[in-house]
Parts: structure tokens; C-alpha cells; sequence
């Protein structure tokens, strides 16, 4: 395994040292890690979302509608999760 020295701002050592401290992670190499294997899978997802869009073709909707039938789901997906039903995000 590389090793690799960081330098970080006082308060950022803290919340490391908070982390780990808190049982969260057995080091600070322990959390740097988790860190990069999530920013990794966030890449990941990010290009893959991004394929898709690209996939998907040029929309014939303004962005007006777009943004119209977005605001539609989120308030229904808001309203089924206040009364406990699950909801489907998909539509």
C-alpha cells in the first residue's frame, strides 16, 4: 500500500480526529480511504447518469414544462411520504 502525506486546516484535523475518536473509523487513513471509495463510486454514478442524458436524445419540451413536471413529482413524492405511502419516482 502507497503512502501519502496530506496537509489539512486545523479544523478539518479535528473532524477527522472527531471521527475517528467517535468509533466511526479506526484511523485517519481509515477515513481518507471511505472518502476516496465514495468520491470514486459518485464519479461513477455521475458519468453514468450523465451517459444516460446523453443517451436519451434532445427533449421537443421547454425547459418551462421540464421544470413544471418536475416541481409535479417532487410535491407528490412529498405528499406520499407525509401520509407514509411509498412512492414512485420513476413516472
Amino acid at each position: 500500500m502507497a503512502t501519502m502525506n496530506i496537509s489539512l486546516p486545523d479544523q478539518m484535523k479535528e473532524w477527522v480526529d472527531t471521527r475517528v475518536q467517535g468509533g466511526s473509523y479506526s484511523s485517519a487513513s481509515d477515513y481518507v480511504r471511505d472518502l476516496v471509495r465514495r468520491d470514486q463510486e459518485h464519479s461513477a454514478w455521475l458519468q453514468h447518469e450523465i451517459a444516460k442524458g446523453i443517451a436519451s436524445g434532445i427533449s421537443d419540451k421547454t425547459p418551462e414544462q421540464i421544470l413544471a413536471h418536475t416541481r409535479q413529482r417532487a410535491i407528490a413524492i412529498l405528499r406520499e411520504r407525509l401520509n407514509g405511502r411509498p412512492n414512485d419516482a420513476s413516472s
